[in-house]
């Protein structure tokens, strides 16, 4: 067989060809294929449900027809914050990733976290979590100090963390609901480390009506359920747990909009009864839409903690570009 020639590649050249191209593509499709969609068609849990004109309808009406149910404002939820402080973060540092972090989370408030990629946020709350332990600083919990070594301990503590990457970091994918469910709480389901089907199956039912999983039975592998349901069962396993600080990293990544609503219901139901949540979201509007506060972070360094009246989209992003805000310092 004759052998082929074959040049060398080099590989800046390819990187450099291959994002020529990428943005050749990019400005073709913007340029020279707009969006030309006349009509939008719609439909509800596989059903159809109308076709409408794109110009005749909005956002908010399509996404009451994809809920099923009106919705004028999908960020629209009842506000809980108390003047009972949770959570107390004081010089935290961890060394090459954030400095000087000071914040407060007070009792049924919903806490935003902003920041571009590598500004520290995530690997904050990963510290309080036990994931990543700090240089230095001090974390108090429920108005005690305490030192977070692990994960398990933050548990104990009834703290919970729902990663961004959901299905390899907070679920075991080719398990069912029931095993998913219970997992964080399998002492309560259990007796000399035997599972208790019967009572972890009531647990596993329990969650799926009340969270209003959408699953074939709660034997169903968690793989085949769609990104809005696994987030459901994420969030179940550590109501099982009753947990009472909530960690959200991402929480609607790969979630379609119905869903998204609906955890937002979810979050709203969470405060209602006394829970406090943390979110972690590079997705703005649905950080100003639901927080009460929101820290600023640029490159390990927090800029700022904004109340409700200062949101201003602008203004957090000069705040976590490093730049100094237009309304406070």
């Amino acid at each position: 067989m004759k052998e082929k020639n074959f040049k060398k590649v080099n590989k800046e050249e390819l990187k450099k060809t291959l994002s020529d191209l990428s943005y050749k593509v990019t400005q073709e499709n913007a340029t020279e294929r707009p969006y030309t969609h006349e009509y939008d068609k719609n439909f509800k849990d596989g059903i159809y449900v109308d076709t409408l004109k794109t110009t005749e309808t909005n956002e908010d009406e399509l996404i009451s027809m994809m809920v099923g149910r009106a919705i004028t404002n999908m960020y629209d939820i009842q506000r809980q914050s108390t003047s009972e402080v949770v959570l107390k973060v004081e010089d935290l540092a961890r060394q090459g990733v954030f400095h000087d972090i000071n914040f407060d989370v007070h009792k049924q408030e919903i806490f935003g976290m902003f920041g571009l990629v590598g500004s520290g946020r995530t690997e904050i709350v990963r510290s309080i979590f036990g994931l990543e332990l700090p240089d230095h600083g001090s974390i108090e919990y429920k108005n005690q100090i305490r030192r977070i070594k692990s994960p398990k301990q933050a548990i104990n503590e009834g703290i919970a963390l729902v990663p961004e990457n959901r299905r390899e970091q907070g679920l075991a994918m080719e398990l069912d609901l029931v095993d998913n469910t219970n997992v964080v709480a399998f002492d309560k389901v259990s007796f000399a480390g035997i599972l208790k089907l019967k009572q972890a199956r009531a647990v596993a039912k329990k969650y799926v009506d009340l969270m209003g999983t959408k699953a074939s039975s709660i034997y169903q592998q968690v793989k085949f359920l769609s990104g809005g349901n696994q987030q459901k069962v994420v969030i179940s396993k550590w109501l099982a747990h009753d947990s009472e600080l909530f960690f959200f990293d991402e929480p609607t990544v790969g979630v379609d909009v119905g869903s998204k609503v609906e955890i937002y219901k979810i979050f709203e139901d969470l405060i209602s009864k006394g829970r406090t949540i943390v979110i972690i979201s590079s997705y703005l509007p649905e950080l100003m839409g639901l927080s009460d506060r929101i820290l600023v972070m640029h490159e390990g360094k927090q800029m700022g903690i904004l109340n409700r009246d200062e949101f201003d989209e602008e203004n957090i992003l000069r705040l976590a570009s490093g730049l100094n805000s237009n309304k406070r310092n």
